[in-house]
């Protein structure tokens, strides 16, 4: 397999740690996102969306957008799962991953803060922008998670965990206030001290710098 991967993207870091998690090999294909990479005409064959990340197969099948990827690898790699065989508890996590995928990732992403700037605000505006969308998102999926548990849903990561951890890393890279948030930074350092997450984070990518 072949990850087209951005080392800060969240939406690839989810892939990464689903990947590890299963113990799938890949090489890590880098599209800088920065520089703009993802619209040269080459990549838009790859993902006509323009973003990361992008799965190839290996077999000429490309995957895009990461929770269907994400889907497809539970799927075709059910161990370890990542939503439970119970309809309703999976619905939870979902719900709780969504909050992160579908409320706080698409209106804080690079080209959406873009645009902002694009409008006139400035870098203080765009931060305080994310860090407004965060702190909602926070809030709901602290407010969705039952007690006593480990990690999100239980004693093991499930794709809550897996939007969760990365999001997170956007909160303490813009400098949001976590301190409401204890339970999710506790989940945080569980998830970060496996080596599935360990290996997944954006500093240690062969495009980081």
């Amino acid at each position: 397999m072949r990850l087209f991967s951005y080392w800060r993207s969240t939406t690839s870091y989810r892939v990464r740690i689903a990947l590890h998690l299963k113990g799938l090999a890949f090489e890590t294909v880098p599209v800088n996102l920065v520089a703009g990479e993802q619209r040269d005409a080459a990549y838009l064959s790859t993902n006509p969306i323009g973003g990361v990340p992008a799965l190839d197969l290996g077999d000429g099948q490309i995957l895009t957008q990461s929770m269907a990827i994400l889907d497809y690898l539970d799927a075709a790699y059910p161990d370890p799962a990542l939503l439970p065989a119970d309809p309703l508890q999976a619905a939870r996590i979902k719900a709780a991953a969504m909050v992160v995928a579908c409320d706080i990732h698409p209106v804080n992403n690079l080209k959406v803060v873009g645009q902002l700037k694009a409008l006139g605000h400035s870098q203080e505006d765009a931060v305080a922008w994310m860090n407004d969308w965060m702190t909602r998102g926070f809030t709901a999926y602290q407010a969705l998670l039952p007690e006593g548990t480990a990690f999100s849903f239980g004693d093991t990561p499930t794709l809550a965990d897996l939007c969760l951890v990365p999001q997170l890393y956007n909160a303490h890279r813009w400098g949001c206030d976590l301190t409401p948030f204890s339970r999710l930074t506790d989940i945080e350092a569980r998830c970060l001290a496996l080596p599935a997450f360990d290996a997944a984070r954006p500093e240690t990518q062969p495009d980081a710098g």
